[in-house]
């Protein structure tokens, strides 16, 4: 059976879902089995019984709050040494007054990944900890459903008020007796984002209508995401909170009863890394201040040495028992012993007792042989020796020996709670590894196909042949279903837990089953016509299409070898060494391969003479002359081309030799400038040299040349007008950054106040659409009116430049020498690589895709926000930019056929030409005339496009 190109192209995406779909349902680990709120609310376990008989304790409820309010602070991406470091003793002197010498405990809170609000805020609520898959639902919060000590407090009659992230409202919606939310999206905004919320602090502190206060900041998170944690902007914004923790501790302390104290909690969701991101495990991001503030604690005498570790999630446990809460079922925290160490022996005992009781029935709830677990044993024990100390006390005995048992019994149960909290924290973890494996292998398998299928896939008419009669491979089909179908079996019968595809029908299991075994069929079917065309004669023995060279073979083991990198995390963390090593080594093969193109290739070599027929038009164009009208190519005039020296002139072909070298210093540089990935992130690089504000004159320095830069670079094809709203427009990007306080004005001194900078980037973006919509006008003019090529690729040029200077706003003032050198290298690769050694378009993409990547971690990893996601593997090739550098250019795949069209029909003709474009399909084409040939392949969404023939133009314009 024949299936034609298209038809099996949309097969293989088809199968490459399922098994993408399999492997991300195996992934994403299932979390710890949820109890329904309606359920949650159970009693609550009496004390242990004494020994004996007649002796019953009469503790059956929980216990009473021990606070009367509670206001709780958390201040988006607070570190902890932005509260125990020198930033914290420098700028906000009150909290480290209380740290130190006041009634507080203080702690590090140990977040887990994945370090994003959302997940973060369930963790703090409930105890438990969230999944990867909680990263996709981050920017839209669905309404939380497990038991949490929101809805906890909300059914025991606690009026809850909150203020900030709106985060909170679509977690908990209906919970609040008064709320205001704030997005976090605008993450420019340094002050209203934060103003907004302590504009109701002097009217609620006044109020006694509430029980529970809510507070959270966003500042000091948008300040990371902008400019960093060493930024002038976060001292300012850390002693701002400072004045808020001081007027709500005061408030809170002039309104308290003699029966109950009131608390105050200051924490962090997460922290930030050293490039100002969050959501990964670095020190800098899973590490928060965690602050308890009461009258009802020990004043300090002495400073705080270091503070005690503890878990993000035992703070749910712990406020539920200061509140007389029930602690939620889904909750793996353990209880911070020293916020209730001022209580009796026996009210410790009684919470510690509650607190293990409701880890061993989660236990219990998802673990088969949960007798067997070292932590569920270890609280029997100590619930048995509980009871003998209840027994003591109930008989009065108050003597040294009721003390000493109830501190050993306290361990024992201290031991208990963290064994079992390990054991539930691990559950989390469970990867389903069997579907990760039958996604895994389906995935492979297509790509296979895809990778032996290529030649076949790239002519119009392509046809691939799906092996149906061989009786061989019918057998090894049927005996590969067998199989398969024994392991499935095997696997589903063995299991200790239940697995997704186990769960499936059988009849869907099999089909799944019949499905891999069919594409190991093709592959080897595949693989077996290889071999047997490779033992056929060639019809032209002197040009070989399936000869490969070194640039190939690199090519094919970096992309085969990066993919199979991504299966260690390690290799995911430190992905950038990977890109550094491929381009770095790209760069070495080139060497030999332009020398070869520059001197060694002769005139007698035949395939060489192929290519210069086949090149003469495309390559004469890259020659220094302009305005040369090139007749047709002709037999004749192509035996005069002996040699490619007659086609490179002057300095070109050293400069051809030079290039690679020149890039690998190029990124050599680059790499100094911005410590990235995990290891080495925090270690001192450039970037931080530059951005610490000792050296701002440095900075607006390197700054302003690099403006100056991107204008040489990008305006030389631009009209006069876009020239001059192009120079205004990166004259307002120094503005705004010397108006936020990045860099500075020779006339600046420093007193300047620093502003938000809105009116400048306004600035920026109006000059930003303008040449954009100037480009976009050329461009119908061109198509509408007259087919002017000099007007077309004027604006091609103009779009492109505009999303340069966008580019060059959105980019930190350290980082804008990446642009230049992005766009430096672009020109070079181009001129003197791409061009001369006529590289196809699978090969150009990966390239382009290659140095995209290396390009995005020589910005730092994930530094600037959510945008610069949108820059990786398009900050070299154009997937969102478009890029038209030397002769390549981008042109939408509709205007192209058109342009072809008319070249077809004219007898005219352009120069070389290759695009990148973010297209959904493409076929391949036979030539159109002797005198047009046209190649479009599918990878990376790239169009190439390779046109020759012979006409007259100007370098840099096309004329279709």
């Amino acid at each position: 059976m024949r299936l034609r190109s298209g038809v099996f192209a949309s097969s293989c995406l088809l199968v490459q879902a399922l098994g993408v779909a399999l492997f991300l349902r195996g992934f994403f680990p299932v979390p710890v089995r949820s109890v329904p709120r309606r359920e949650a609310r159970a009693d609550p376990p009496a004390e242990p019984a004494p020994p004996g008989p007649g002796m019953v304790s009469n503790w059956t409820k929980i216990p009473p709050p021990l606070f009367r309010k509670v206001v709780i602070v958390l201040i988006d991406a607070l570190r902890d040494d932005f509260v125990f470091g020198s930033k914290g003793k420098q700028f906000m002197p009150y909290t480290t007054q209380v740290v130190e010498r006041g009634t507080s405990y203080s702690f590090i809170a140990e977040a887990k990944p994945p370090t994003v609000t959302m997940p973060r805020i369930k963790a703090l609520m409930t105890g438990s900890i969230p999944g990867f898959i909680d990263v996709v639902v981050n920017l839209n919060s669905p309404a939380l459903l497990d038991d949490n000590l929101i809805w906890q407090a909300k059914t025991a009659g606690k009026r809850i008020i909150f203020y900030g992230d709106d985060t909170w409202v679509k977690l908990f919606p209906k919970h609040f007796v008064e709320y205001d939310g704030t997005t976090s999206f605008f993450v420019s905004d340094f002050t209203e984002v934060d103003d907004n919320v302590t504009r109701h602090l002097d009217r609620v502190l006044k109020r006694e209508d509430w029980d529970i206060l809510i507070l959270h900041y966003l500042g000091l998170d948008h300040i990371g995401h902008m400019t960093g944690p060493n930024s002038p902007l976060v001292g300012p914004k850390l002693r701002e909170m400072d004045n808020i923790l001081k007027k709500i501790h005061i408030s809170l302390l002039s309104k308290e009863e003699v029966s109950l104290p009131n608390l105050l909690v200051v924490c962090g969701d997460h922290g930030m890394s050293e490039t100002g991101s969050h959501g990964g495990s670095s020190e800098g991001e899973v590490h928060t201040p965690l602050l308890f503030i009461s009258s009802a604690f020990e004043k300090r005498n002495a400073p705080l040495a270091h503070p005690e570790h503890v878990q993000q999630t035992d703070l749910a446990s712990t406020l539920a028992i200061g509140l007389g809460l029930p602690i939620s079922r889904n909750s793996v925290g353990n209880l911070i012993l020293p916020v209730v160490g001022g209580k009796s022996m026996r009210e410790q005992l009684r919470f510690v007792h509650l607190n293990g009781f409701q880890l061993s029935r989660l236990l219990k709830e998802n673990t088969p042989a949960y007798e067997k677990d070292p932590g569920y044993e270890q609280f029997k024990i100590a619930e048995k020796s509980h009871g003998n100390w209840i027994k003591l006390y109930l008989e009065g005995n108050n003597s040294e020996i009721l003390l000493n048992l109830g501190k050993k019994v306290l361990k024992q149960y201290l031991e208990a709670l963290k064994t079992l909290s390990s054991s539930l924290s691990k559950q989390v973890a469970q990867y389903d590894m069997y579907s990760m494996m039958v996604g895994t292998v389906i995935i492979m398998e297509v790509l296979l196909l895809l990778l032996l299928s290529v030649p076949k896939a790239l002519s119009k008419r392509a046809e691939f042949e799906v092996p149906l009669s061989p009786p061989l491979f019918s057998l090894l089909f049927y005996l590969m279903c067998l199989m398969l179908c024994a392991v499935h079996v095997i696997v589903c019968t063995s299991a200790e837990s239940l697995c997704y595809f186990c769960s499936m029908s059988w009849l869907t299991a099999v089909g799944v089953m019949m499905l891999i075994s069919a594409l190991m069929c093709g592959i080897l079917s595949t693989i077996a016509k290889i071999f047997e065309n490779s033992r056929l004669p060639l019809k032209n023995p002197t040009v070989s299409s399936s000869n490969w060279s070194e640039i190939d073979v690199l090519i094919l083991a970096g992309t085969i070898g990066h993919v199979l990198s991504l299966g260690a995390s390690s290799f995911i963390e430190e992905e950038h060494q990977t890109w550094y090593f491929l381009i770095n080594t790209l760069c070495l093969v080139l060497c030999p391969e332009l020398c070869r193109n520059n001197f060694l290739l002769k005139e007698c070599d035949p395939q060489h003479n192929t290519n210069v027929r086949q090149n003469f038009e495309s390559i004469g164009e890259t020659s220094e002359c302009k305005n040369i009208d090139i007749p047709p190519a002709s037999n004749s005039k192509l035996g005069k081309a002996t040699s490619s020296s007659e086609f490179i002139k002057g300095s070109d072909k050293w400069m051809s030799l030079a290039t690679p070298w020149m890039i690998l210093i190029c990124c050599r540089l680059l790499r100094s400038l911005n410590q990235t990935g995990v290891q080495w992130a925090h270690r001192p690089d450039f970037g931080h040299w530059l951005t610490s504000s000792e050296h701002k004159s440095e900075l607006s320095f390197l700054a302003a040349v690099s403006l100056l830069m991107i204008f040489f670079l990008v305006q030389r094809r631009c009209s006069v007008v876009s020239k001059i709203a192009m120079a205004l427009g990166l004259l307002g990007v120094y503005s705004y950054r010397a108006a936020i306080g990045n860099v500075i004005f020779p006339w600046q001194h420093g007193g300047k106040d620093i502003s938000k900078g809105i009116t400048e980037a306004r600035f920026v973006y109006v000059f930003v659409l303008g040449i954009i919509f100037t480009g976009t006008k050329d461009l119908l003019k061109s198509q509408v009116i007259s087919a002017d090529s000099s007007t077309k690729s004027t604006g091609l040029w103009e779009v492109y430049s505009g999303l340069v200077l966008l580019a060059a706003l959105l980019f930190r003032p350290h980082n804008l020498p990446v642009l230049v050198f992005c766009l430096l290298i672009q020109t070079m690769m181009t001129k003197y690589i791409w061009i001369p050694l006529k590289f196809d378009a699978a090969q150009s993409a990966i390239m382009h895709y290659w140095f995209g990547q290396a390009f995005f971690y020589f910005q730092e990893f994930c530094s600037s926000g959510s945008w610069l996601f949108l820059l990786r593997s398009n900050a070299f090739n154009s997937s969102c930019h478009l890029r038209c550098f030397g002769n390549r250019s981008a042109l939408p795949p509709v205007h192209m056929e058109r342009l072809l069209a008319k070249a077809t029909v004219r007898g005219s003709a352009c120069v070389h030409h290759s695009c990148c474009l973010p297209v959904l399909h493409s076929n391949g084409s036979e030539p159109l005339l002797q005198s047009a040939r046209l190649k479009i392949s599918v990878c990376y969404v790239v169009l190439h496009c390779d046109v020759q023939c012979a006409t007259g133009m100007e370098e840099g314009k096309y004329q279709l």
